[in-house]
């Protein structure tokens, strides 16, 4: 339950304020250790014991005390602490503010000191000409009068614009006014009242400024100091007060702990003394066990569609030629997205039909994404086409499917509209295209089409259950004899159902393989009956009880995310990190500890993979609905997630209702209105706040109330003006939004900040950090549309010792300075604007080779439009630990690539546009020895001399757009490991090679080799798109 993930937030929060120099707390010191000691011990209990108490009503219920007693301390405690201090946790730490204001002063005083002398100077030329016009054609009697009323403009100049950033409006009027040769006359008399009116309103600005300073400054204001060892910097406070009200509260808090600690140790004991008895609880069975098997979950196990499959290849690939509409429908978890996504995948409808695309609708959907994903599917999309209205893009796509024979899938499709919407694209040319639904509503695919017949999808056999069973529990094994009777119970218990076979699967394969712990499993499934949904819960809700307490709120925060939504894995771990319910390790970094649990929920089949990297790192991941409905469901009733669906939902329903945790989707705009503008909230006490879905924008204010948020995510809403409420918000741990401007300086008060995700989405800018982002010790992850770092100030202890992902920054400069300020830096990207570099020596890319922990880099250099060549770059160096290197437009010789080459660790290599320069290259032997992937994309290659001991473990080979390689190395295809070798609009030479070495792989028995060829650009008026097995 949730109580784990409060309990290990509390300990977080606790041992943060009790460390060496936390921040100042009006709340006793003594009595907060001896909080965080029963904390602890909460904390050791619920791991290890709680689940293996027999009462389960019990448990329950005394996890929810749990749960409430901890949210109640931690915002208590945060209410009461005071984040003006700041401790770095690296060797060196923040630099201190004095130091700060001095760097910024000194650039104010030389600006000052500029402008007073272009004025001086300015002053003399004009008394010159002046004096000569004055002279030559102006009579002896004018010319004094002339000169004093020179000489009083030019002095008010000089005054005026020397007090410039003071009172710079009103003087900027006062110049404006008074310098018009109209009014020389009385410029004199204009000054002299002028002047001291300037005086008396910079005083009283002066003056109220500081006044306001003062009554807005934190009732603690530090004082920074230095230790005598340099390696810590602390805050000196002003005394802290405490009060009795505070005491009383935190004694209250500490009494209820106490508590739950004795009822818990009565529980343990209870267990201690039940676990002597034989027991059919199924909480409790195979507990004690360490006889574990395990099953990755890389391959995709189908059992019982055979039949299904071979029903659909028929009506897909018909004798009849009008356009068919197929719709698959059954409830969920029953397989029609299995189904239909292998019939999609088939080889023979792959060459069926010219062109296929994919889109999966969901109950939350808009027209607009969905003729995007079908765009996109179909390899149609660009990055213009975003900006295209609805009806262009619904032009662009009929214009596409328009004479050719085309299957489009659309993937759980909720109700008639959008059909309605869509099918007027879908072009009827009396060609054999198909379209295929997928629905849990009969009504729905009889409206597509009533004379087409639904296929109903069935529950499986029970030796198809078994089967696949056996496939998720022991893999290619063979079940034990004993287990096998008590296995096909459980399979027949689950009704037939898919999901919830492989989700029992996923619990068996990491639970005990005893006798009596199957035993129970099937007594307690042989009550549920899996006829909707609801049941199914039920059965699915067994796998989440069964969860590690580590495991469960990773599990539940997946209700963060709208249906059918592509979770990327990297924003998925930093908002784990950033929630505080990963318990630290002192062996791992968080990020470590997030991929081990997101792989342990893979495993148990409870997230499902999308998509994965080049190196085989998953990149996106998703949730099946039903686990996603669990998830929702449980998280609410735990309080730990509400997820916003209607207008009265959270904010008509009182001060009852206090999730930690707020998902809102921009479907529901007037809720977005009420939350993000309403001045005053009952979710104050909110922990995270995030929306997710399509763009949007507010071009007003936001008032964010929810003083405690540490996890604040509004990337997709586009702000003209940047909330200061939000750099108030000091526990922030996960900020993202989209802005317009560069970031504030104030930014740096976000003292906690680990990762900053900053979107700008105006075209073409390229903002420039302030000075202050390096006075962000914490920050670990800063990820950015193009800006630029600042210079950084002369004190040495400027440096992000955590920061592991930078990117994306323009025009770095790889000096000693910079780099040392990001020792451990493990991914970078890296972009400069060639057409305004003079003297690349000043940008020091070879200093790259200092980066010791970097894994990721992403090197590119742009060029104008109207660059006629590439710039000549100094040689390239790069870091031994280096995994993963993209370049593009460096320019470099085929010659240079030993340097890549030799890089020990490398596994991903991608050369896109112009990263090379030459028409041949021969690899040298004993290089590139870990290389898994290799992208070559618009070069002026022609001939490749490479085979299997250039690159011995190379996986994927792919070449796009080289239109002057006509030939692939016959000896690519003796590299042993070799899976894939795709070709993208490349010469008909080039493929014809390329089938000539699947051909021979073939002859060999080499029946693993996979051949994808798309030359859709290359020939403009065809489309092939195919894939060889």
């Amino acid at each position: 339950m949730a109580a784990y993930s409060a309990v290990v937030s509390l300990s977080q929060t606790l041992d943060t304020i009790l460390a060496p120099g936390g921040p100042p707390i009006s709340l006793q010191r003594s009595k907060l250790e001896s909080l965080r000691d029963k904390v602890s011990f909460l904390q050791q209990f619920l791991e290890n014991s709680l689940r293996k108490t027999g009462d389960q009503a019990a448990a329950e219920s005394l996890e929810a005390k749990i749960r409430d007693v901890a949210s109640e301390a931690e915002d208590m405690i945060e209410s009461r602490t005071s984040y003006i201090a700041q401790v770095s946790e690296t060797k060196h730490p923040v630099v201190p503010e004095p130091e700060t204001r001095r760097y910024q002063d000194q650039i104010t005083l030389r600006r000052v000191l500029l402008f007073v002398l272009i004025y001086v100077l300015v002053f003399i030329l004009v008394k010159t000409m002046l004096h000569f016009a004055v002279t030559n054609f102006v009579s002896v009697a004018f010319q004094s009068v002339i000169f004093i009323a020179m000489q009083i403009l030019m002095s008010a100049v000089i005054i005026l614009y020397s007090t410039y950033f003071l009172v710079h409006n009103l003087l900027h009027f006062a110049v404006k006014n008074f310098v018009s040769v109209a009014l020389q006359s009385v410029m004199f008399d204009v000054v002299r009242i002028l002047m001291p009116v300037v005086v008396i309103l910079n005083l009283t600005y002066l003056l109220s400024k500081y006044v306001m300073e003062f009554k807005t400054k934190p009732a603690q204001s530090p004082v920074v100091e230095e230790s005598k060892s340099r390696n810590v910097k602390y805050v000196k406070s002003v005394k802290v007060q405490f009060n009795s009200e505070d005491d009383e509260a935190l004694h209250k808090i500490i009494e209820e702990v106490g508590s739950v600690v004795e009822e818990m140790i009565k529980i343990r004991d209870e267990s201690e003394a039940d676990d002597q008895r034989p027991t059919r609880n199924l909480s409790s069975a195979g507990s004690s066990s360490t006889d574990k098997f395990s099953v990755g979950s890389g391959k995709n196990v189908v059992v019982g569609f055979e039949s299904d499959l071979e029903a659909m290849r028929t009506r897909l690939t018909g004798v009849s030629s009008k356009r068919d509409i197929v719709s698959i429908v059954g409830m969920g978890g029953i397989g029609k997205t299995t189904l239909a996504r292998q019939a999609y995948d088939d080889s023979y409808i792959v060459y069926h039909f010219d062109t296929r695309a994919w889109v999966t609708v969901s109950q939350e959907y808009s027209v607009r994404q969905v003729l995007i994903g079908l765009l996109d599917s179909a390899k149609i999309l660009t990055e213009k086409m975003y900006d295209k209205r609805e009806e262009e893009l619904a032009d662009c796509l009929y214009k596409s499917l328009v004479g050719r024979r085309y299957l489009i899938v659309m993937d759980d499709i909720w109700d008639t509209e959008i059909w309605d919407a869509v099918t007027r694209f879908f072009p009827d040319d009396c060609n054999g295209s198909r379209i295929l639904l997928t629905t849990r509503l009969s009504d729905v695919g009889l409206y597509a089409d009533s004379f087409s017949p639904l296929h109903k999808m069935q529950f499986l056999k029970e030796g198809d259950s078994w089967n696949l069973l056996c496939k998720k529990v022991f893999g290619e094994k063979d079940c034990p004899p004993e287990l096998e009777d008590i296995g096909k119970a459980i399979a027949r218990n689950c009704g037939g159902l898919p999901l919830a076979i492989v989700v029992i699967g996923g619990l068996l394969s990491k639970e005990s393989r005893r006798q009596e712990y199957w035993r129970n499993l099937a007594e307690n499934l042989s009550s549920i009956v899996t006829k909707d949904d609801d049941q199914c819960l039920e059965i699915l809700g067994l796998s989440y009880n069964r969860l590690p307490q580590r495991l469960r709120a990773c599990f539940l925060y997946m209700a963060v995310f709208p249906e059918d939504y592509e979770i990327p894995v990297a924003k998925l771990i930093r908002l784990w990190a950033a929630e505080g319910f990963l318990k630290p390790n002192a062996s791992k970094s968080l990020e470590e500890l997030a991929e081990e649990y997101l792989d342990d929920l893979i495993e148990r089949n409870l997230i499902l993979v999308s998509k994965r990297s080049a190196n085989g790192k998953i990149r996106t991941c998703n949730i099946h609905d039903l686990l996603r409905n669990l998830c929702s469901r449980n998280a609410q009733k735990e309080n730990f997630l509400y997820v916003v669906k209607y207008d009265d939902d959270v904010l008509q329903q009182g001060v009852g209702i206090t999730p930690r945790r707020l998902s809102i989707h921009p479907h529901f705009l007037s809720i977005q209105s009420q939350i993000l503008y309403k001045s005053e909230s009952h979710n104050s006490s909110a922990h995270s706040l995030l929306c997710t879905g399509a763009r949007l924008i507010y071009p007003s204010r936001v008032y964010l109330r929810y003083r405690f948020l540490r996890v604040l995510d509004l990337i997709v809403v586009r702000f003209f003006h940047l909330p200061a409420e939000i750099t108030k918000l000091v526990y922030l741990r996960y900020l993202a939004f989209t802005y317009n401007e560069a970031l504030p300086p104030s930014i740096a008060e976000l003292w906690n900040l680990q990762t900053l995700v900053y979107h700008n989405w105006t075209f073409g800018k390229c903002p420039v950090f302030p000075v202050e982002i390096w006075m962000m010790p914490k920050l670990r992850h800063l990820c950015v549309t193009p800006c630029r770092l600042p210079v950084t100030p002369n004190v040495q202890m400027l440096v992000l010792g955590s920061l592991q992902t930078l990117s994306e920054v323009r025009n770095l400069r790889c000096s000693d300075d910079i780099l040392k300020r990001i020792p451990n830096l493990k991914e970078l990207g890296i972009s400069y604007d060639v057409s305004s570099m003079v003297d690349w020596s000043e940008y020091q890319l070879e200093a790259l080779v200092n980066l010791h922990q970097l894994e990721i880099l992403k090197l590119s250099f742009k060029y104008s439009c109207h660059a006629s060549e590439i710039v000549n770059l100094p040689n390239l160096a790069f870091p031994e630990k280096l995994k993963r290197l993209t370049l593009a437009g460096c320019g470099i010789s085929w010659s240079s690539m030993t340097t890549i080459g030799a890089l020990p660790n490398l596994e991903v290599l991608k050369l896109r546009k112009d990263a090379c320069r030459g028409s041949v290259w021969e690899p040298v032997e004993e290089q590139f020895c870990q290389l898994k992937h290799l992208l070559l994309e618009e070069t002026d290659l022609m001939q490749w001399g490479a085979n299997e001991a250039h690159f011995p473990r190379l996986q994927r080979l792919m070449i796009r757009s080289c239109y002057k390689l006509k030939e692939i190395p016959s000896g690519i295809g003796e590299i042993p490991t070799l899976e894939m070798i795709e070709l993208v609009d490349c010469h008909h030479s080039a493929v014809t090679s390329a089938l000539q070495i699947q051909e021979e792989q073939q002859g060999m028995g080499n029946e693993e080799l996979k051949l994808r060829i798309d030359l859709r650009r290359y020939f403009k008026n065809k489309f092939y798109s195919k894939i060889f097995h």
